[in-house]
């Protein structure tokens, strides 16, 4: 499967896409706030793509003029969630690489996540969820309709093997069609 946006195609990560994806993911910025280790190698990278990115329902984020990943963008329902969802929900996950940030990638690839959920299928809530600190994912999911739902403290992030606390949020689709 894959999305367009104006800007971005989002498609299925490609082992072929290893070095883009450890040249944004080795910077410690990026990966720890989203709750995922630092990659440490192209060969890390490219066992996360085989592992992890390959899953189902989630995207490369791809710049149309660039023809490369700069980011990941995500949808997983139901069961895959890392929420306890049933399988008439989904939640969205991404990142974006530095040199990125602030220029609206993220929220123009996860509205379209978003239209495809809903429209195509069928989903009646998507949720989204940060980090305490991370305030570009918390303004993020603000500027794309996401409202505040529960806080989840002193949680185990076993990615991290550390403990946090996680802010989630939520859009019905009876909200996302009012938009």
């Amino acid at each position: 499967m894959i999305l367009e946006t104006e800007r971005l195609i989002l498609r299925p990560w490609s082992e072929d896409d290893a070095e883009a994806l450890y040249e944004y993911a080795k910077h410690p910025e990026v990966g720890p706030i989203a709750g995922w280790p630092i990659h440490t190698s192209v060969e890390n990278s490219r066992d996360i793509i085989r592992e992890v990115l390959s899953a189902p329902g989630i995207y490369a984020v791809v710049l149309k003029d660039e023809n490369k990943p700069v980011g990941s963008v995500g949808l997983t329902i139901g069961e895959a969630s890392n929420l306890d969802i049933p399988d008439t929900e989904g939640e969205i996950g991404y990142w974006i690489g530095v040199p990125y940030w602030g220029q609206g990638l993220i929220p123009e690839a996860v509205r379209e996540l978003m239209r495809y959920g809903f429209e195509t299928l069928h989903m009646e809530k998507l949720w989204c969820g940060y980090f305490d600190g991370n305030i570009k994912s918390k303004r993020a999911q603000e500027k794309c309709g996401f409202r505040y739902h529960h806080t989840n403290e002193n949680i185990h992030w076993a990615l991290m093997d550390d403990i946090r606390t996680e802010h989630v949020t939520c859009m019905t689709r009876e909200e996302w069609m009012k938009k």
